[in-house]
């Protein structure tokens, strides 16, 4: 099996359309798809609901997507760093579901394992639980969360054989795991493709078959979000 496309271009093909909802990986700028956003902002397609993390930064990941006006919602955890964002959503033209780091990552994993939904402690009692089922059990509050299932997952993975077994590398091992297996088609970017058998079965992180398509981006950018250093004084 051959799971391998030529372009990010050619793996979005006849998979993305107008009105979706569309999660893509990563942390922060860690782990981010970069070619298959760029390419999902080529496709002009909008009307889209991401869900991410957070939303990049201004001119880089889905902040592009944000740019170019093909975002209409974003359930998210983290909505800093990015003036954009805040621009649409103070005027009212980016609705916002706000979700909890943890709720999200579970609301993900859920979708994937086909939980329908879930009760947690996290957002009782806050704007969070507005307008959800809130539950008594034993003796504690609990809010029902429903599992998110996406029509299209973008994913950044270190390497993958042509049957789309994946290996991530360190901290991008984040929400990207999670945002592949609740997908209901899902697109993985990689740095290398291996021939099927060159994988230690023991090293794999996801098995192949959460993955659809992949495309190879060996170069990638992988911008850093806030870069800190010392003084050449040392201070």
């Amino acid at each position: 099996m051959n799971k391998v496309y030529l372009s990010a271009a050619e793996a979005l093909a006849g998979a993305v359309a107008k009105g979706q909802t569309i999660a893509v990986g990563g942390f922060g700028l860690s782990g981010i798809p970069e070619a298959l956003i760029a390419a999902l902002r080529d496709t002009g397609v909008n009307g889209l609901t991401c869900i991410s993390n957070n939303a990049g930064v201004d001119g880089f990941g889905l902040g592009q997507l944000l740019e170019t006006r093909q975002i209409k919602k974003m359930i998210a955890s983290y909505v800093g760093e990015n003036k954009e964002f805040a621009r649409q959503f103070l005027a009212d033209e980016l609705e916002l579901e706000f979700t909890p780091q943890g709720t999200l990552a579970e609301k993900l994993r859920a979708g994937g394992a086909g939980i329908p939904a879930f009760f947690t402690a996290t957002g009782v009692g806050t704007v969070v639980a507005e307008g959800k089922e809130v539950r008594e059990i034993n003796g504690r509050q609990y809010v029902l969360e429903h599992a998110l299932v996406p029509d299209v997952s973008l994913v950044k993975a270190q390497v993958a054989d042509r049957s789309g077994n994946l290996i991530f590398r360190k901290t991008a091992r984040n929400f990207n795991p999670d945002v592949a297996r609740a997908g209901k088609l899902t697109i993985v970017e990689v740095e290398e493709v291996v021939e099927n058998g060159d994988l230690d079965p023991d090293h794999i992180h996801l098995p192949g078959i959460f993955v659809h398509r992949i495309v190879v981006n060996a170069n990638p950018e992988k911008r850093i979000e806030q870069r800190t250093v010392r003084s050449a004084a040392g201070g």
